[in-house]
């Protein structure tokens, strides 16, 4: 509006500046113009409206302004003065028009503002209602290969003849193949969907259009339809070229799914874009690429070949893609010798790429904040802790019981994930309260596992034991530091019972339904097909495997006082102690020292040198 205001200001100010006309340089009162006329000196005079331009005998020019007087004329005539009169002058064209269209143009150009205001300021202003939003990156500005992409060979190898396909299509028409008109890219959140749609363009040289689901729908009705039209209209023009959706389940969901019924604004958008895709008109050379996360919710229209033919999942990375990942983001990191990737992708199982990615910055904000010239193993340790377990929180004051019974329940835990087989070698055991738990337990698979067998899930539930049996034995109470293992522990058992037929008394019979939800298209009546005795049989079951694992991790702790009591010491001492230390208790040996650390890096303390902050209340009750 302000921009508006200075526009009309200016253009006003340079029609006065040719609209003006500086006034003459000889001008007379009208009464002594009166006396000249009297006295005969004035041959000549023209009158324009009030001016009167008088011309002496010598030939000079005055000027004067008359008063309404109306015998002004007989009196020049009768001193035989000459009189010429002309119309007074008028306002200039554009001057007028100005002057009258000034305050409708300018309540014009605010409604455009606001307008384009209320579309986000989008090109076109309040006319781009319909215009796609979607943003192109050429060839030039996409520097994107596939060698910027690690940890998803089968992925790649799926999209490459995409690639091929956009480079050379002849080589497939000639034997009767066609270009594929879309893939559709699965997998967990992090993993490099479209990371893997950029290299896609970048190694292929052709337009990249890409757009959220999310950019279709507004608040007006009909708008999604009119952009799906308008971007394939644009990636036509640009064809051979690729489109990429990124969250695609936000049009894509199952149609009849909504309250609106066939009139719902997101319906509408599917419809057109699945007539775009693949309807009366093909679109030549544009490939569709979509990337989801709920590929469960989408309509069964979009996954049809000939609209999505592919399903190109990518997954999360196995050990060897986490190490070529790791080495791909530590391109832009200067390392020290010490740094072995092999050896942190061992460390971090279930980690995605977005995952390592933060990792190795965390890595390098650790070094920078210490003030060393490279990133070394230990700030890569101190990250991955920081990750999976939480940052430490130093500064919270814990009495002196609670944080000796938070030692027992930690020792708990590892003493009984160290006695037992199959259980994941435990890592670390720590007190420093982190995140939202007082205490943790960390335990690291020494490789990727894909299933669970029904002894390990076993073993798992008497770990999660561990903590609330130690805290029974050792400080003859109860707390609430145990609630999260009594949940998992809980659903673990449930699952074995009701989904993984891993009880001899109920067998191979899966008990229970996933209730479905009515936004997702699906019935959301649960149709119960267990009666009211196989409910108690489930119940009971699920109790006996409860009562079963925690006898058995209270026999081992009994069994094992000695190692407990140790760990705890240790834990009392040291805070933090790793798989060399815990295996030294294990062995009845006093526990190594620590490992020392070249620059730790000290969190700000009290005036009095002791941390100020008062504990969380809501965290005391959490567990890890």
């Amino acid at each position: 509006m302000a921009i508006w205001l200075v526009v009309g200001v200016v253009l006003m100010t340079v029609f006065n500046q040719f609209n003006t006309r500086q006034p003459p340089q000889n001008t007379l009162e009208y009464s002594a113009f009166l006396d000249e006329v009297r006295e005969g000196r004035v041959a000549k005079v023209l009158i324009q409206g009030r001016t009167l331009e008088a011309t002496t005998l010598d030939g000079k020019k005055i000027t004067s302004y008359a008063p309404p007087d109306l015998w002004m004329v007989s009196d020049l005539l009768k001193y035989n003065v000459k009189v010429v009169a002309k119309p007074e002058e008028e306002q200039s064209f554009l001057t007028s028009i100005f002057v009258s269209w000034f305050p409708m143009l300018l309540l014009i150009g605010v409604w455009i503002f606001f307008m384009r205001q209320m579309q986000g300021g989008g090109k076109g202003g309040a006319f781009s209602f319909g215009k796609s939003k979607a943003r192109m990156m050429d060839e030039n500005t996409n520097q994107v290969t596939f060698a910027d992409v690690a940890g998803c060979d089968e992925a790649k190898e799926e999209v490459s003849e995409f690639v091929d396909f956009l480079r050379d299509p002849t080589k497939f028409q000639k034997l009767g193949g066609r270009i594929p008109r879309g893939a559709l890219m699965v997998g967990s959140p992090g993993t490099g969907k479209t990371l893997l749609a950029r290299a896609i363009a970048g190694e292929a040289k052709v337009p990249f259009y890409s757009i959220s689901g999310s950019d279709f729908v507004e608040m007006f009705v009909g708008v999604g339809a009119a952009r799906v039209r308008d971007m394939f209209e644009q990636a036509k023009k640009s064809a051979p070229c690729i489109i990429f959706i990124d969250e695609i389940d936000a049009v894509g969901r199952q149609r009849g799914a909504g309250l609106g019924g066939g009139n719902d604004e997101r319906e509408q958008t599917l419809n057109a874009l699945l007539v775009e895709m693949d309807g009366f008109e093909a679109s030549v050379g544009v490939i569709v690429i979509a990337a989801t996360n709920r590929p469960d919710v989408l309509d069964p229209a979009l996954l049809r070949p000939g609209r999505f033919d592919r399903q190109v999942v990518v997954p999360l990375p196995d050990i060897r893609g986490r190490e070529q990942i790791l080495k791909v983001h530590m391109r832009k990191v200067p390392l020290a010798p010490d740094v072995d990737a092999s050896i942190l992708a061992r460390g971090c199982p279930g980690f995605s790429g977005a995952d390592l990615a933060n990792l190795v910055n965390e890595a390098a904000l650790f070094a920078a904040r210490a003030n060393k010239r490279l990133v070394d193993m230990d700030d890569f340790e101190r990250a991955k802790d920081k990750i999976m377990m939480g940052a430490e929180r130093r500064s919270m004051v814990m009495p002196e019981e609670e944080r000796r019974n938070t030692a027992y329940h930690e020792s708990g835990h590892a003493v009984v994930a160290r006695l037992l087989p199959k259980t994941d070698p435990v890592h670390k055991v720590t007190i420093i309260p982190r995140g939202r738990a007082l205490g943790v337990t960390m335990q690291l698979p020494t490789e990727d596992r894909y299933s669970q067998d029904r002894e390990r899930l076993l073993n798992t539930i008497t770990v999660l034991f561990g903590g609330r049996i130690a805290e029974e034995l050792f400080m003859h109470q109860m707390t609430t530091g145990a609630s999260n293992d009594f949940q998992r522990a809980t659903d673990l058992a449930r699952r074995m019972v009701t989904q993984w037929g891993m009880s001899d008394k109920l067998g191979p019979m899966v008990y229970g339904e996933e209730e479905g939800e009515v936004f997702l298209g699906r019935s959301v009546t649960t149709h119960k097909n267990m009666s009211e005795a196989s409910l108690q049989t489930v119940d009971a079951e699920i109790r006996r495997i409860i009562d079963e694992q925690y006898g058995l991790a209270r026999r081992l702790l009994e069994e094992n006082r000695d190692k407990v009591e140790a760990m705890t010491a240790a834990l009392l001492e040291l805070e933090t102690i790793d798989a060399d230390q815990i295996n030294d208790i294990m062995e009845g040996k006093p526990p190594r020292p620590p490992k020392p650390v070249a620059t730790p890096f000290k969190p700000p303390v009290d005036d009095d040198n002791k941390p100020g902050a008062a504990p969380n209340d809501d965290a005391a009750a959490a567990e890890a």
